[in-house]
C-alpha cells in the first residue's frame, strides 16, 4: 500500500507506533478528510510524525486515535468532549501501567520479606543461613536457656 516505508526493510506492523502512513492514506484508512487530520492537529488531538521535510506520517496507533475521535463526533460528542475523554482515557492507561508496576513491586517485596522470615527463623534455631535445616545428623548450636526453662533435644532418626 501506497505511503508505507519500513526501517531496514522489515515489517512496520509490529510496532504501532511506527509513523508509516501519509495523510491521504490515513484519510482513507479512516474515511476521515485530509484537512480534517490537519483541523484535528491543530486542535492537539493528534500529532503526527514528520519526515525530515515536514510531510506527515501517521502511525497505526494514530489511525486507530482517528477513528475513535470520528466515532465519538458521529455519535454528537463536540470536540472539547472528545478531548476530555481522549485525556481520561489518557490518564486510566497511565493508571494501569502505574498499578502494573506497583503489583509488580509489591510481588518482590512479598517475596523479600518471606525470605528474610526465613532466614530470621533459621537464625532463631540455629539453623544455617539458608533456612534449610541442619544436615548430616548434627544438630544446630543451642542457646544456654533461661533460668526456669526446660530444654528437650533429640534427634532425628534417620
Amino acid at each position: 500500500m501506497a505511503g508505507r516505508q519500513g526501517a531496514g526493510g522489515g515489517s512496520p506492523f509490529g510496532d504501532p507506533d511506527a509513523a508509516v502512513f501519509v495523510i491521504s492514506v490515513a484519510a482513507e484508512l479512516t474515511g476521515l478528510h485530509p484537512q480534517t487530520l490537519r483541523t484535528y492537529e491543530r486542535m492537539g488531538l493528534i500529532t503526527p510524525g514528520r519526515t525530515g521535510g515536514g510531510g506527515r506520517r501517521y502511525s497505526q496507533r494514530d489511525v486507530e486515535r482517528l477513528r475513535q475521535i470520528a466515532e465519538l463526533t458521529a455519535s454528537g460528542t463536540g470536540i472539547e468532549g472528545v478531548r476530555r475523554i481522549l485525556e481520561l482515557e489518557n490518564q486510566v492507561d497511565a493508571l494501569a501501567a502505574r498499578n502494573g508496576e506497583l503489583v509488580d513491586e509489591n510481588e518482590h517485596l512479598r517475596e523479600a520479606l518471606r525470605q528474610a522470615a526465613l532466614r530470621l527463623r533459621a537464625a532463631q534455631a540455629g539453623e544455617p543461613a539458608s533456612g534449610a535445616p541442619s544436615s548430616g545428623g548434627r544438630l544446630p548450636v543451642l542457646r544456654r536457656p533461661d533460668p526456669g526453662q526446660s530444654m528437650v533435644v533429640w534427634r532425628r532418626g534417620r
